[in-house]
């Protein structure tokens, strides 16, 4: 087998199967394209399942002690791909999703056959396909994967490629605000203004943010009132916290939820809460001294680590207690962006890594 351009071959397949999040149809085809593409890595086949009413591919035991852990799904609408096509030139491939993540999901496959995994040994694998938007289907998948597992890799790209060992939490909150509506020339006095008690909430909330412990509150989606008359009667708003640790969500969450309104007569509704728990150094800490430790072994280029402020689902499995690695796909940039790509030799690169790795860990255990 031609490694390297086997690598490009099957990332081009997953490339040229749109899969956004919200079409649960397109997702459904890319997983039967990863079943027929794992094929030629991996001589057990993995298995097409549906969990949550979300098509997953998963490889090895239900709940293996080595779990790899990417996501499929990717946040182009369908189409995108006729405007970004695929391309190779020298060593980058881009194309919608090509770094988050489709040649993270290859690298997996790649470093299970280099490391000679076998179905019935200790190693899983799961792609799931709704990870972009939260991961609300596959949560108690991923949960009950792991529930008797000691490592987790992350197939999620890197950055700028350094593996991720820090991730912020992600806490969201939708509020509504309950008032009285009344015209607001003739009477304004018998309304209630939700707006106004929305413009309070975010004037307090903002100084709940800690720049010193890098917490941010943020209030983002803002709508109220009907008519340009008329004092609105209902406001809603969305507000995305994010934290390096589980202490200042829980902070944060304490102060939303002990908020006061200001019309005696208000009311209002909390929606949402804690989402992801920050993915901590200290669950990632002994995973990525031995990346370190295999890297140095291989002579491959000495890794570096990094914290970054976005959530993956690296931090849920952090969260149940298990040791993760996250960042360990595609070398390259653009998440999301135009501009995406990925590099080919960082495939070999990391696919090296990830299989020396996993080798490791066999072999010591």
């Amino acid at each position: 087998m031609d490694t390297r351009q086997s690598l490009v071959d099957s990332t081009r397949a997953l490339v040229e199967i749109e899969s956004p999040t919200a079409d649960a149809a397109a997702c459904a085809r890319v997983v039967d394209r990863a079943q027929d593409v794992a094929s030629t890595w991996l001589v057990d086949a993995g298995r097409v399942e549906q969990h949550g009413g979300r098509a997953i591919w998963r490889w090895g035991p239900a709940q293996p002690r080595i779990l790899l852990l990417g996501h499929l799904d990717t946040v182009w609408p369908m189409g995108t791909i006729e405007r970004l096509p695929w391309r190779v030139e020298g060593d980058r491939m881009t194309g919608p999703g090509v770094f988050d993540m489709k040649a993270g999901v290859v690298q997996g496959w790649a470093a299970l056959a280099h490391a000679g995994a076998r179905v019935d040994g200790p190693m899983g694998m799961l792609l799931t396909t709704d990870e972009e938007t939260g991961s609300l289907a596959s949560r108690d998948l991923i949960a009950d994967s792991i529930a008797h597992c000691e490592s987790v890799f992350v197939l999620e790209p890197s950055a700028e490629g350094a593996l991720k060992t820090r991730r912020k939490g992600t806490s969201w909150y939708h509020l509504t605000f309950a008032g009285r509506a009344a015209h607001a020339g003739l009477d304004p006095q018998k309304g209630i203004n939700a707006s106004v008690e929305a413009a309070h909430f975010i004037t307090e909330a903002v100084t709940w943010a800690n720049t010193a412990e890098g917490t941010s509150v943020t209030p983002t989606v803002l709508t109220a009132g009907t008519t340009a008359n008329t004092v609105p009667a209902e406001a809603s708003l969305t507000v995305d916290v994010r934290a390096w640790s589980r202490s200042e969500q829980e902070r944060v969450d304490e102060q939303v939820r002990n908020w006061q309104l200001h019309h005696p007569q208000a009311s209002w509704r909390i929606d949402g809460g804690i989402d992801r728990a920050a993915l901590e150094e200290s669950a990632s800490a002994q995973l990525f001294a031995l990346a370190q430790a295999v890297a140095r072994t291989l002579g491959l280029p000495e890794l570096r680590e990094c914290a970054v402020g976005g959530a993956s689902d690296g931090n849920l499995t952090a969260a149940a207690g298990v040791a993760t690695l996250d960042g360990l796909g595609a070398v390259g940039d653009g998440a999301h962006a135009d501009h995406e790509w990925a590099s080919i030799s960082g495939m070999e690169e990391r696919s090296r890594l990830l299989a020396g790795i996993l080798q490791s860990m066999v072999s010591g255990s």
